[in-house]
């Protein structure tokens, strides 16, 4: 058995040591908001935070996560009232929606560090998320968006 910290409730988990977070989340706590992509990490579908950082967590293991705050798409806001969540609704980012947990999930950590990014920042920190529908355009305009809307004082 694993305690883990799961958007911000304590989870014992009973699985092997070596089983990927992200099929904890998936396959123990029915959390299925994190999308199983390519299992390399190189696609960014299985996007989290941990500790505030997005992570890949088709590769982490169980047993690197004790200690450790976790948090899915499903904790970044109970209504998705979250500033990135209102943008991607607003410029209709999704096209399929299969990669855009991941997607938002990178660029909340990206506001999270810097509330103000110009094009070539939102670039950097989103190069290793796959859209294969191309909303490039769009996850960039969301992202400049909800800068906007992070602002004190913003009107949302």
């Amino acid at each position: 058995m694993t305690k883990i910290t799961v958007n911000n409730q304590v989870i014992n988990v009973d699985a092997a040591a070596d089983t990927p977070l992200l099929w904890v989340l998936r396959d123990h706590l029915a959390m299925t908001g994190t999308k199983f992509g390519c299992g390399m990490a190189l696609c960014g579908a299985c996007t989290v935070h941990i500790d505030g950082v997005a992570t890949r967590s088709c590769v982490l293991p169980l047993s690197a996560l004790q200690g450790k705050s976790i948090t899915t798409i499903e904790g970044l806001s109970k209504n998705r009232g979250h500033a990135v969540q209102k943008a991607w609704m607003e410029i209709d980012v999704p096209q399929c929606g299969y990669c855009q947990s991941g997607q938002i999930m990178s660029a909340a950590a990206l506001l999270n560090s810097n509330p103000n990014p110009s094009d070539e920042d939102i670039d950097a920190a989103m190069s290793g998320n796959i859209c294969r529908c191309g909303t490039y355009p769009r996850i960039r305009k969301a992202i400049h968006r909800a800068a906007e809307l992070l602002k004190p004082g913003a009107q949302n």
